[in-house]
């Protein structure tokens, strides 16, 4: 509540008119499964016209999450949770908010998320200013390399851990570097597989939740960019949201993680994507920034981390190795690895 107010007073000094939208996560799930299918689908669709309309009034927006409970959702019938990503979540951030406004997503530290890190309070607080206050100019400064690299990129492979053996063309696909504009915690660098070149097998290291439910040991093997089998330690549900639509089975996003200060994954996405030599790979939509063509009411993001801790992995592209168990190998690209980031980080500041 203070950093909203602190934010509503920040706003009004900039000589903006801050609109405040404040959710509560379990009135939320009253919302989305008090009633029939039809009955939610019909109130997602109000809520979503409602929501839009409003997003469509403003220039910015900020996105602030602290939530409780991550799994506040997790008995709500698939489709009541459906009808909230197509006609409310999709309506209003995937085909609006996203390409039309300036805005940025972070967290607020709650003792719900130092739990899931396996931390203290106190001491993940620390730990989440340390990771959203890292020197983003100049990650975007020693990411240019890695996004000019990928731009001359046409074939990727993913080698391990394990059995997973991945490769797709991100040929003509933009590449966007972030660091620090869009989300809080930052650093990674992002494209988007050609739509139905990917193939092979990619089995995921780090736990996940979307809507509420955790996933484990996630499985999936493509064919001609079609993920043609899935399997997790939740198969039914994971089946059954890559079945939402026509474009849920296949890739939306390809990108590699490098916050420096995150090393493990704690159950949520907008810290696990950046784990240091993590990659992810987003079944579902694509984002207009570098799309593929793809559409769905889905984008989940799955983490698959290649540090030597976690089995360890390799990054090709077009038959150069780039990254070796979690570490970038190319000298213009070795800025981006923890122990090169913070000595030069800590040389700026000792200037």
């Amino acid at each position: 509540r203070e950093m909203v107010s602190a934010l509503v007073r920040r706003a009004v000094e900039a000589g903006g008119v801050p609109l405040v939208l404040w959710k509560d996560n379990q009135v939320l799930r009253d919302l989305f499964q008090v009633g029939s299918a039809a009955e939610v689908e019909k109130r997602m669709e109000l809520m979503g016209k409602v929501e839009r309309f409003q997003m469509e009034q403003v220039q910015a927006y900020i996105g602030m999450r602290g939530q409780n409970n991550s799994s506040e959702f997790a008995n709500v019938a698939p489709d009541k949770m459906k009808a909230y990503q197509e006609k409310l979540f999709s309506h209003v951030h995937g085909k609006y908010r996203v390409s039309h406004t300036k805005w940025v997503v972070l967290r607020w530290p709650t003792p719900s998320m130092a739990q899931l890190a396996g931390s203290g309070t106190d001491r993940f607080e620390d730990f989440y200013f340390d990771v959203c206050l890292v020197d983003y100019k100049h990650m975007a400064e020693a990411v240019r390399p890695l996004v000019d690299l990928m731009k001359k990129t046409d074939r990727v492979r993913i080698l391990g851990p394990g059995e997973t053996d991945l490769s797709f063309s991100i040929k003509g696909i933009n590449v966007v570097p972030c660091c620090g504009d869009r989300n809080i915690p930052d650093g990674e660098c992002y494209s988007c597989p050609v739509k139905e070149s990917v193939n092979g097998v990619i089995r995921y290291n780090a736990r996940t939740i979307y809507q509420g439910v955790p996933f484990d040991d996630i499985r999936l093997e493509f064919k001609s960019g079609k993920i043609a089998a899935a399997s997790s330690t939740n198969t039914e549900a994971l089946n059954r949201i890559l079945d939402t639509d026509a474009g849920s089975r296949y890739l939306g996003e390809f990108a590699l993680g490098f916050n420096p200060m995150i090393e493990k994954p704690m159950c949520d996405i907008l810290f696990d994507e950046k784990i240091a030599g993590s990659l992810h790979l987003a079944a579902g939509g694509s984002y207009d920034e570098a799309s593929n063509g793809n559409k769905s009411a889905v984008h989940w993001d799955m983490v698959l981390i290649q540090t030597e801790k976690h089995g360890g992995g390799e990054v090709w592209f077009d038959g150069k190795l780039v990254r070796k168990n979690g570490l970038f190998v190319l000298p213009e690209l070795e800025g981006l690895n923890p122990d090169r980031f913070a000595a030069a980080t800590a040389a700026k500041r000792t200037c």
